[in-house]
């Protein structure tokens, strides 16, 4: 927009000021506004402008609108209970699986290490030996050889796993290279960690008891902790406090790494500090940051940096050398204790099959104390058999265990549950491992037999010595333990305070792709990625605003991904906000559909005002706000005026349009709304309508005049991606970095106009955004709505494309149709090379008529993919649109979607290698996949007519070529019918076939279950419908709340020969036919169109009438249609014969008429030959339907020659030759359409020069109308009649040979077979004759294609219904992150009334917000009851009703006013609102409520004090620019004293009385030359000068304050 628009003076009582004392009139009102975009109480709003209604007395009645639920406003309580109650599952399930996990991998650790001590001896059970006496063990070789095995098995796995990870990430994916300092770096901690683990695991924990092991376990985070330390920076709150906490911490576990060696004095135990040092190193990546102090640390957090793009490739090699380095120190230290490396290669086989244990008998004098030598020869000794199978047990338990604990620990991280079910039980791990050994090994120590039926007597943990419970408090350093565990505790305090977003990937959640098996809890603590960022303050919004200029967002989201890309100090806060444009195409939708449409458009304004407003007042941070504008590209949107052809007007749908805002603004409200009307504006592609809606969100219209711009769907979406992300966006004069960070957090919704969704519907597609910066479009479920048996068969043919095809798609590579009924589409995607500028790319070709034009969605979706980005499906995000009711439009509307669908499948898979390529989540499985589907589409008819024929044979007992031949009849019949017969024709044979097919195969159902009968369950007939049907049932299972889709199932099966056998023929046969087919309406013609049509009639006529014999013998006689006969009869008028016709003869008067028309038409020549000659004469111009080269044809010149002006114009109707004067109009400043007064009586506005202009170029560029050249279009219809008859050629020939080679295999089936292995006949025949029995055996036949082509849906089946299970468990991790439960984390009370208030933000605020209400609207209540109804107040209703009344109409001054009000004083003011039924509502939340209204009072206060001192020229409180350059005006020496403004005046510079005029009530002056124009973007703290109406209007202008001085000019500006 530009800064100067010309506009006529608003009426008094409509401009800015007006009535706006009646919205501030009360006391509190004085001292508290919006600052934000002008309220729309004022001047773009008309909602509270309204004059004082007076009601008479006896039409006080109503009907308020009544809520209707149905579509995304159904009856959601039981599903939202079902999934809350989910979330408690996942809440226990979750904790529980974590510890357990973790405990199991920590015990079984221990218990590995226990066992790999040197000359371990321990007290046998004597319970099978001998219950007199004592028995010990001492492990073999073997024994300690095969638990050495299982702990490197262990290290390995994940490692392995890392591997595999990395190497498919490196190969299908993209990686980049680290620098050679970097990957050295990085490869020298990595093998510290392994040589430290190595150590740890086979010196220093089997030297050591198993709880000391499992104490020391708490002591590895030196490195994390002096990091962490050495990373704090001066910005951080309390760091004074943090830094000493983190100096005590780290001292705590310095002293865990010398107490024991100090305390035992043993040499090995010196290994303790240098393993846990060694083995902290691994962690330092997640404690280093960029932002440090030191410059040493700052230098790691630029390496820690550059491994968020390098860490794949790095740890590819990491891997590998791990497990080499590993496997080697464990050699080395094996070799060191003394022993033969070659032992543990040696003696594998033996250690893991059967070997013997050595049980020696202790001599009674012992007394159970174990000898120091077991060699002595008075010791007897037993052989036992080993338990060799222990090993790879507790190996398994310790595996399972550590994944298990991981994957569900990811999982809580990912739906937001981390700190009762990831951190809560990571904490808990080493203090509930420690309680069980303390119990294990005080019960063992006690009876060693106590686990003789569980663990082989021979092994067990290391116990303590002379272990009793009373010492363990003194000797095994409990209270030391408690300090490393707190300390450890604080190192890794960030995983209770996660601040990751909703489904946050694996990369966002951890810093190593895997964990580490042998140390979980310490893997999972210290490996969960640190959120650096810091938390912006409520207290800083006001900062953030300064920063912004003129923007006015409020705030920005905390959980914006920066990995992606550094921060730049040419990037604000604000350009990281989600902005969301709906975009919604209309054409010729009913009042229902626009209602549900507008309906969800109110519903997303209601949601952003609230999230708004609550971070404006309440000062909470909302990570899902968003700003939103409504963009509507209304097709044909404009016909011939009713009073001359001329002019043009709104069709009767845009009027239907703006009928209808009010009543869906009413329903949605529970209120009656009236909006303002729409500002009107003339552009150069016909006319724009611009609503400001309730939540002060921008509605805008933009109506499309097919004669100027090119109209269809395809082309209203170039209109607005090259609008918004073109103009809007690409031409903001700022820095390219702040272009980028906008165009990656603009979305553009896209829309049909009759959706109906909720905004959680648009925020679940937005989290997906977030998740994956390569994510180009997202889309939701759709579900079809609408009444018949047509829909009914749509309701489970979507439920399953969606539950299995679109499931399988985004699971196994990406969504190939994001539809343009419900998708979200990134700006920055749509901006890519060969995306948008291929978009426009005009269907100059009969391919392109089929691929860009029938199935634009798809081919949008086509060439993202082709340029590398990424398409999903989120199951959760329901929309629902209405379909097709009737069979012919159904027919239609898949006439062409099926062949706009095979056509951009085709191209994919052509450029399949470079889409490969360049696609990281599109493999080579993924392109055999679709083109399995694809040869299943296209051999579709024939296999449906291979399944006709047999179960015409099945089920009605006729041989193979009878029912080939009562088969293939009907179907070459039907292909004969399309190919020659009209449409109208065409969908009728359909229909009839469709109906009796439905009754074959009701038929045919019934056969086949005889037939399965007959061949038994294991048929391969019955598995393959066993199958199909159960993956169905099943699917719905998983889809509780779509579970009765699967009920239209029958219907379904009923339609199969329609669907895929004759859709198909009329799909392809009629493929050179690229009309739209639904929603089409007969276009309003013009005279000169209707005596044309006329005309062509009557030559029509006369050409058939002169091929006759009689007319040529009548010639020249009559020629005006009108016939009579030389004999003729009647009967009572009921019929007339004529014999011997021939023309009347034209009389005298008809000729006079001709010739007048003749002259007429001459005149009319006359006059354009003036006008060409004399173009700057005073000859009027007319708007006229004809189109300029601007918005017309490029390859036409402005200057037509005569003879075109003379052949276009001596058509023209008598309206144009009537001497009667003209009003001379032009379509950009004074078009007809804007004064019709069904458009209602709105402000006119024009656009600014610099967007006319981009409308005109990018008319001119891509958008002209393309002319109906009669030689083209037959060139383009040849052209696809060609496409489409070699298309049917070669799909019949395909299907046809694929037919006969499956026939006659299966005629000859005795001779070429394959057995079917199952459900196999065993005949037993007895003969008495020889007494012999006979058994045979008989196997069902299957022709080899046949078998190929079971095996074949059977593995499509297969993969979809995995893909399914393993969509179904994202779709819930989805839900169950999305929703929040009020008693999980913290109880209400337990809460504190500031936090309960920031939980419960946007709740609150949508109820204070409600409209419904606030202006004495009464209950309309319909409860039930004998005292509900007969108390309730109608009659008082009634009367307040009557009251004259302002009505408020906007969701923020609802607001206000309701929150002007709270105190917690409820008993001196009982109109205190109730917030919610869930919240209670104690005076405490009331008061706290109270003290944030008063503190944002004081700051506004405090800040508009501010803007009076001298620094402020105007005592204008925003820093938006207010001259035509944009800058602010130099000092003018004129300026007057703002001394002794009041405050009242200060806070209605943007809302109040005195919001026309700039400046302030203390001695300003009226600014005679231009007035204040509030922007329809939404820049609300930007002002605008525009010029004065040149026509005054007599009343005065409002000045500054009640009493101007009149004559005080001099401060002018």
């Amino acid at each position: 927009m530009s800064a100067m628009r010309h506009r006529p003076m608003a009426p008094p009582g409509n401009g800015a000021g007006a009535g706006a004392a009646g919205e501030h009139g009360d006391s509190d009102d004085n001292n508290f506004t919006d600052d934000e975009s002008s309220p729309l109480t004022h001047d773009i709003y008309g909602g509270s402008q309204r004059t004082i209604q007076e009601t008479k007395g006896w039409d006080v009645f109503r009907d308020p609108p009544i809520k209707i639920e149905t579509g995304s406003t159904a009856n959601q309580e039981c599903l939202e209970l079902t999934i809350k109650i989910l979330k408690i599952f996942a809440y226990v399930i979750t904790f529980i699986i974590v510890l357990t996990g973790g405990v199991i991998a920590k015990g079984t650790m221990l218990f590995m290490t226990s066992q790999i001590r040197k000359d371990k001896k321990m007290e046998y059970c004597n319970k099978d030996l001998g219950r007199d006496k004592n028995f010990v063990v001492r492990l073999p070789e073997e024994e300690r050889v095969a638990w050495i095995w299982a702990i490197l098995i262990a290290y390995a796995l994940p490692e392995i796993g890392a591997l595999i990870r990395s190497a498919r990430i490196c190969f299908f994916k993209t990686f980049k290279v680290p620098k050679t300092g970097h990957f050295l770096f990085a490869w020298l901690m990595e093998s510290l960690n392994t040589v430290g683990m190595a150590l740890l695991m086979f010196v220093v924990l089997p030297q050591i008891d198993a709880i000391q092991g499992a104490m020391l376990t708490n002591c590895l985070c030196v490195i994390p902790g002096i990091f962490g330390l050495l990373s704090r920076t001066s910005k951080e709150g309390k760091r004074f406090v943090k830094v000493i906490i983190d100096l005590a911490a780290v001292a705590a576990q310095v002293t865990g790494l010398v107490i024991w060696p100090l305390l035992e004095n043993r040499r090995e135990l010196w290994v303790i500090p240098v393993a846990c040092v060694m083995i902290s190193c691994g962690w330092w990546e997640n404690y280093v940051s960029p932002q440090s102090p030191l410059g040493l640390v700052r230098a790691l957090g630029r390496i820690k940096d550059e491994m968020r793009y390098t860490r794949y490739f790095c740890h590819m090699f990491f891997s590998i050398w791990k497990i080499l380095l590993f496997f080697t120190f464990t050699l080395l230290i094996y070799w060191a204790q003394g022993d033969e490396p070659g032992n543990l290669f040696a003696m594998y086989g033996d250690a893991f099959g059967p070997h013997k244990i050595i049980v020696y008998e202790l001599p009674a004098g012992l007394g159970g104390v174990l000898p120091d030598t077991l060699e002595s020869a008075n010791i007897d000794t037993v052989d036992v058999d080993a338990a060799y199978n222990t090993v790879v047990y507790v190996l398994l338990l310790q595996i399972f265990g550590a994944y298990l604990c991981y994957i569900f620990g990811k999982f809580a991280c990912k739906i937001l549950i981390q700190g009762f079910s990831y951190a809560f039980p990571v904490s808990l791990t080493v203090p509930l491992s420690v309680s069980f050994l303390i119990a294990a090994c005080g019960i063992r120590i006690d009876d060693p037999c106590f686990f003789h039926d569980t663990i082989p007597d021979y092994l067990f943990f290391t116990s303590p010595s002379n272990f009793r419970f009373n010492n363990f408090v003194t000797e095994q350093m409990a209270w030391a333990w408690i300090l490393w565990l707190l300390s450890q505790t604080w190192i890794a305090l960030h995983i209770w305070t996660p601040k990751c977003e909703r489904l946050a990937t694996t990369e966002k959640l951890f810093v190593r792709p895997m964990y580490s098996s042998l140390l979980i809890d310490q893997s999972m603590a210290l490996n969960r990625r640190r959120d650096d960022q810091a938390d912006v303050k409520t207290e800083d919004l006001s900062e953030i605003e300064k920063e912004k200029g003129d923007e006015y967002y409020e705030t920005i989201s905390v959980h914006t991904d920066r990995s992606s890309a550094p921060n730049k100090p040419s990037i604000k806060s604000s350009d990281n906000i989600t902005r969301i444009y709906s975009c919604a195409t209309m054409w010729h939708e009913t009042k229902d559909e626009m209602i549900e449409f507008l309906k969800s458009i109110m519903r997303m304004d209601e949601d952003q005002c609230a999230r708004r407003v609550a971070q404006k007042y309440l000062r909470v941070l909302d990570p899902d706000y968003y700003e939103f504008e409504t963009h509507i590209f209304f097709d044909d949107a404009f016909e011939i005026s009713d009073h001359s052809d001329d002019d043009i007007q709104c069709n009767r749908f845009v009027k239907l349009l703006i009928g209808t805002m009010d009543e869906a603004a009413s329903e949605i409200h529970q209120t009656t709304i009236r909006l303002r009307p729409p500002k009107k504006y003339p552009t150069p592609y016909g006319g724009r309508l611009v609503w400001t809606l309730p939540g002060k969100t921008k509605f805008i219209t933009h109506l499309k005049d097919k004669d100027r711009i090119r109209h269809r769907k395809r082309w209203s979406q170039v209109m607005y991606m090259y609008y918004l992300l073109g103009h809007r966006l690409m031409e903001l004069p700022i820095s390219v970095d702040r272009k980028d960070a906008i165009a990656e957090n603009t979305y553009l919704l896209t829309l049909d106009g009759d959706i109906d969704f909720k905004p959680n519907a648009v925020t679940l597609l937005v989290d997906l955004m977030k998740k994956n910066k390569n994510l180009g479009a997202a889309c939701g479920r759709i579900h079809p709505v609408g009444s018949g048996p047509m829909v009914w068969y749509q309701l489970f043919e979507y439920a399953i494309g969606h539950w299995l095809q679109k499931a399988t798609e985004h699971m196994i590579g990406c969504v190939l149709c994001s539809p343009g009924c419900f998708s979200l589409f990134r700006g920055k995607a749509l901006m890519d090379d060969n995306v948008m500028k291929k978009y426009t790319t005009r269907s100059d070709e009969a391919r392109h008529y089929v691929q860009y034009d029938q199935g634009e969605d798809r081919w949008l979706c086509t060439l993202l993919l082709q340029r590398g980005y990424r398409v999903e499906y989120s199951a959760a995000s329901d929309a629902y649109t209405h379909c097709p009711e009737g069979f012919n439009e159904f027919y239609n509307q898949r006439r062409r979607w099926v062949p706009s669908t095979i056509a951009n499948i085709m191209d994919l898979l052509a450029d399949a290698k470079r889409t490969i390529k360049i696609n990281d989540n599109i493999s080579l499985l993924y392109i055999f996949y679709q083109m399995m589907l694809m040869g299943g589409t296209i051999l579709g008819p024939g296999t449906i007519f291979l399944m006709l024929v047999g179960a015409f044979v099945a089920a009605f007992r006729i041989d193979n070529w009878t029912s080939f031949h009562y088969n293939i009849v009907p179907i070459l019949a039907f292909m004969f019918i399309c190919f020659t017969c009209k449409s109208n024709i065409q969908l009728f044979v359909a229909q009839v076939l469709s109906t009796a097919y439905a009754l074959i195969m009701m038929a045919v159902i019934v056969g086949t279950a005889l037939q399965l009968g007959e061949d038994g369950i294991g048929s391969p007939s019955a598995i393959f419908l066993i199958s199909m049907v159960g993956s169905f049932f099943i699917a719905a299972c998983l889809h509780p709340q779509e579970f009765w889709c699967i009920t239209c199932g029958l219907i379904y099966l009923l339609s199969i020969p329609s669907m895929y056998l004759l859709l198909i023929l009329y799909s392809i046969i009629n493929l050179n036919v690229v009309s739209w087919g639904t929603r089409e309406v007969v276009a309003k013609k013009t005279k000169k169109e209707l005596e044309a049509e006329k005309k062509a009639a009557e030559e029509a006529k006369k050409r058939v009438k002169q091929k006759s014999m009689l007319s040529f013998l009548q010639s020249g006689i009559g020629d005006n249609g009108d016939e009579e006969g030389s004999v003729e009869f009647s009967l009572a008028g009921l019929f007339r014969c004529i014999f011997c016709t021939h023309g009347k003869t034209s009389d005298e008067k008809q000729q006079l008429t001709s010739i007048a028309e003749s002259l007429d038409t001459i005149k009319q020549r006359m006059d354009t030959i003036e006008s060409a000659v004399d173009p700057h004469g005073h000859h009027a111009t007319r708007h006229g339907r004809r189109r300029t080269t601007s918005s017309g044809s490029k390859d036409h010149h402005l200057l037509t020659s005569v003879a075109e002006k003379s052949g276009d114009e001596s058509d023209e109707s008598d309206s144009d030759t009537s001497a009667e004067p003209k009003q001379e109009r032009d379509f950009l400043t004074n078009p007809y359409w804007i004064e019709d007064p069904d458009v209602r009586k709105g402000e006119v506005d024009f656009l600014s020069s610099s967007e006319i202009q981009f409308w005109k170029d990018l008319i001119d560029q891509y958008l002209y109308p393309i002319d109906n050249d009669p030689v083209e279009q037959a060139r383009i219809a040849k052209d696809l009649k060609e496409l489409r008859d070699s298309s049917v050629f070669a799909f019949f020939m395909i299907n046809a040979l694929f037919v006969l080679i499956v026939f006659l295999l299966q005629l000859n089936k005795d001779n070429i077979h394959v057995k079917w292995p199952f459900g196999v006949r065993t005949n037993i025949t007895y003969d008495e004759s020889t007494q012999e029995v006979h058994i045979s055996k008989e196997y069902l036949q299957l022709e080899p294609i046949g078998l190929v082509f079971v095996f074949f849906f059977a593995l499509i089946l297969v993969i979809q219904f995995t893909a399914m299970l393993f969509h179904r468990f994202g779709t819930i991790s989805h839900i169950l992150a999305s929703t929040e439960l009020n008693f999980c984390k913290k109880k209400s009370e337990d809460l504190t009334q500031d936090q309960l208030i920031d939980k419960h933000a946007v709740e609150i605020v949508k109820n204070l917000q409600r409209l419904q209400g606030i202006d004495g609207d009464y209950d309309n209540d319909s409860g039930s009851g004998p005292d509900r109804i007969a108390r309730r107040k109608t009659i008082q209703n009634l009367e307040k009703a009557r009251q004259p009344r302002r009505q408020i109409g906007t969701l923020d001054v609802a607001f206000k006013k309701r929150f002007l009000k709270l105190t917690a004083d409820a008993e001196n003011n009982p109109a205190t609102p109730i917030l919610t039924r869930r919240l209670t509502m104690r005076a405490e939340t009331i008061r706290a409520l109270e003290v944030r209204k008063n503190s944002v009072m004081a700051e506004r206060r405090k800040s508009a004090m501010q803007t009076l001192g001298a620094k402020n020229e105007y005592g204008i409180t925003t820093g938006a620019p207010i001259n035509n350059n944009g800058n602010l005006p130099n000092q003018r020496s004129g300026r007057i004293s703002n001394a002794g403004i009041s405050i009242k005046d200060v806070f209605n510079v943007n809302g109040g009385p005195g919001e026309q005029i700039y400046g302030s009530n203390g001695g300003g002056t009226i600014n005679q030359g231009y007035e204040h124009v509030i922007d329809e973007d939404g820049d609300g703290n930007s002002l605008r000068l525009t010029t004065r109406n040149p026509h005054p209007h007599p009343h005065p202008q409002v000045s500054w304050g009640q009493n101007t001085n009149p004559g005080n000019n001099s401060g002018r500006l």
